[in-house]
Parts: C-alpha cells; structure tokens; sequence
C-alpha cells in the first residue's frame, strides 16, 4: 500500500447540523470503519460528536 492509500485524508463534520467540518487523516488498517470524535463545533460553541463523511 502506498502512504495515500494506507493514511488518507477524511473530512469530519459536524453531527449538529451546522455544516462545520474538521479534516484529518486516519489509518485505515486500524480503524477501518467510519471514525467519531467528540471535538468542538464553534457555530453552536459546544463539544458535539463529528462523523466521518465519504
């Protein structure tokens, strides 16, 4: 596998509808399903969870 494709670059948004997005990278033979992290969302200044997007 090649770095691209074993780290890709994956967006993060926001969960509360406010259309706020994070953009990370994830190893995809750890963690091979959609990621969710608790990070803040600064529209709604709160800590709400962000879902992986495709």
């Amino acid at each position: 596998m090649s770095r691209n494709e074993l780290r890709p670059v994956i967006k993060l948004k926001s969960t509360a509808g406010t259309g706020y997005t994070y953009v990370t990278r994830k190893n995809r033979r750890n963690t091979p399903d959609r990621l969710t992290l608790r990070k803040y969302d600064p529209i709604i200044r709160r800590h709400v969870m962000f879902r992986e997007e495709r």
